[in-house]
C-alpha cells in the first residue's frame, strides 16, 4: 500500500512538473500563428553577400560572395561548398514562424540563447554589420527549438528541422572535391602509376582503352574511375604547400598522376604516399592545397589494363538481334527474323539456309542469351597459339534494325577457348563450357 501512495505521488509531481514547464516555456497565452510568418521576412537570399557560421562547435566560418560564387575567407581562403552555401542563403528566408514564446524574456538562460549553440550572422546588399540568427536549446515539449534574431528581443520558436544546414563546421563548408569538372564533358584520361602508362579515349558515348592497346573499355569501370577523381576529400593536410611539405607527404615525385581532358584543357591529380588514417595525400596541380582522399582511389589508379578492357564479347543483345550467321565445321547456317505484322508483335526467327524453315523460339532464345552473354575471363596480347589460325566457329551479327554488326571468330587449343574481334588486337579467354552451351543450342536448331 505504501508503494502505490508513492507511486501516486510521484505522478502527481511529474505532473506539475510537466504543467509548470508548459506555463512556463510554451506561453499558453500567446497564441498559435494562424498565418506562415517567415522569421526573416524580409531577407532576399539573392541578397545575401556574407555569411559567418558559428557551430554548436564553437568554430566559426566567414564566407563572401565573389564574382557569383561562395569563397571561405576565414579561418583561411578556400572555395567554399556552393552546395551547403546555397542551402542556407535559400534557407534562411523560409524559416517558419511556428510561435512567439515570450515577447519580453528576462533570462535567455532559460532558453540557451545567452550563449546560443548556433549562430548564423548574415550580411544582406548594403549591410555594414552582421544581423544575426541565433539557436538555442531544444524545446522541451516537441521537436522545435527557441530562436531569436538581434534585431528583435523576443524569444521564438522554429523547426529543428533547419539545424543539419546551418550546424556546419569549416571543414563541411569548404569545397571538398579533389578536382573540379563537369563530369559529362571528360573525353580523355592519361593515368601514370606503378610504372604503368593507360590512356582513354571518349569514342561518341563509349570509352576506349588507346594506351597501351586500343581496345573497348568496359564503360562502368572508365567512369568509375573518373567519379573516384572527381571524388571528396576526407580532410585536409595544409591549404599552402610548401617544398618540404610537397616531400613530407610524398607529392614531390607523385606515386601516380590522372590527368582528365576536357577538350583542350587538362586537369591532373597527384598522389601521394598514405595517410595516418589509412587514406592517401593528393593534390590538385593548380591549387597549393594538400588534401587526404579515401584509400579506394588507389585502388582503381593502379589497375591494369586488362581490368579495364571490356568483357562482353558481343555487343548485340538478344533484343536487338536481326541476322546471325555461323559458320563451323564447313558450313555455315544462317537466321533471320521476320518482323511481326504490326509494331506490336513480336519477331520470329527462321533458318534461312540451308535448310529453310521455322524454329522453336525458346532454343533460339537460348543460343541468343548464350553467345549475348560471353565475356573475357582473361586476355592474350597475341592470337599465337589461340587455335583462332583454324577458327572452330565465327559468328556474324547484324542489329538495331541492321545498322550495325559484328564478327567474332573462336579459336580452341587445347581445353581452352579463345575469341577475337578483327578491330581489336590479340585474343579473349573465355570459358569453355559456355561455348560448348553455345555449340549445343547452334546444334539444336541447325537441321
Amino acid at each position: 500500500m505504501r508503494g502505490l501512495w508513492s507511486t501516486i505521488a510521484l505522478v502527481v509531481v511529474l505532473g506539475g512538473l510537466f504543467a509548470y514547464i508548459r506555463l512556463d516555456v510554451a506561453k499558453l497565452p500567446n497564441p498559435l500563428i494562424t498565418k506562415e510568418e517567415k522569421v526573416l521576412a524580409s531577407v532576399q537570399s539573392d541578397q545575401i553577400e556574407g555569411l559567418r557560421i558559428t557551430s554548436e562547435s564553437g568554430e566559426t566560418t566567414t564566407l563572401e560572395k565573389v564574382d557569383g560564387g561562395w569563397q571561405v575567407v576565414d579561418p583561411m581562403t578556400a572555395p567554399a561548398d556552393q552546395s551547403k552555401v546555397t542551402a542556407i542563403t535559400s534557407g534562411l528566408p523560409s524559416i517558419s514562424l511556428i510561435r512567439v514564446v515570450d515577447e519580453k524574456p528576462t533570462d535567455l538562460e532559460n532558453y540557451g540563447l545567452a550563449k546560443p549553440r548556433i549562430d548564423v550572422g548574415y550580411k544582406v546588399s548594403g549591410d555594414k554589420d552582421y544581423r544575426h540568427l541565433l539557436i538555442g536549446e531544444k524545446s522541451p515539449i516537441g521537436s522545435d527549438v527557441f530562436a531569436m534574431r538581434s534585431d528583435d528581443k523576443r524569444v521564438l520558436l522554429i523547426s529543428s528541422n533547419w539545424e543539419p544546414a546551418l550546424n556546419l563546421s569549416t571543414f563541411e563548408l569548404r569545397d571538398k572535391a579533389l578536382l573540379k569538372f563537369d563530369h559529362s564533358k571528360v573525353d580523355g584520361i592519361d593515368v601514370s602509376a606503378g610504372g604503368r602508362r593507360l590512356q582513354f579515349a571518349k569514342d561518341g558515348r563509349e570509352w576506349m582503352l588507346a594506351r597501351p592497346v586500343r581496345v573497348r573499355a568496359d564503360y562502368g569501370a572508365v567512369e568509375g574511375l573518373v567519379d573516384k577523381v572527381e571524388g571528396q576529400a576526407t580532410s585536409f593536410a595544409t591549404n599552402e604547400a610548401s617544398p618540404a611539405d610537397l616531400k613530407k607527404y610524398g607529392l614531390d615525385k607523385p606515386d601516380a598522376t590522372v590527368t582528365l581532358s576536357i577538350g583542350s584543357a587538362r586537369l591532373t591529380l597527384l598522389i601521394g604516399g598514405k595517410s595516418d588514417d589509412g587514406g592517401v595525400y593528393v593534390r590538385d596541380g593548380s591549387r597549393p592545397v594538400i588534401m587526404i582522399a579515401d584509400h579506394a582511389l588507389v585502388d582503381d589508379v593502379m589497375k591494369g589494363a586488362d581490368q579495364y578492357r571490356h568483357k562482353d564479347i558481343f555487343e548485340f543483345h538478344a533484343f536487338n538481334a536481326n541476322r546471325l550467321e555461323i559458320a563451323r565445321n564447313g558450313q555455315t547456317v544462317v537466321f533471320e527474323q521476320v518482323k511481326g505484322q504490326d509494331e506490336t508483335a513480336p519477331g520470329t526467327w527462321r533458318r534461312v539456309s540451308p535448310n529453310p524453315g521455322d524454329i522453336d523460339k525458346d532454343k533460339m532464345a537460348a543460343l541468343l542469351a548464350k553467345l549475348e552473354t560471353m565475356h573475357a575471363s582473361s586476355f592474350a596480347e597475341s592470337t599465337a597459339k589461340t587455335g583462332l589460325n583454324s577458327p572452330a566457329m565465327t559468328v556474324y551479327v547484324k542489329f538495331d534494325e541492321g545498322k550495325k554488326e559484328e564478327r567474332i571468330v573462336f579459336g580452341k587449343a587445347g581445353a581452352e577457348v579463345y575469341a577475337a574481334r578483327p578491330d581489336e588486337p590479340g585474343a579473349a579467354k573465355i570459358d569453355a563450357a559456355d561455348f560448348g552451351e553455345a555449340l549445343e543450342a547452334l546444334d539444336g536448331i541447325s537441321k
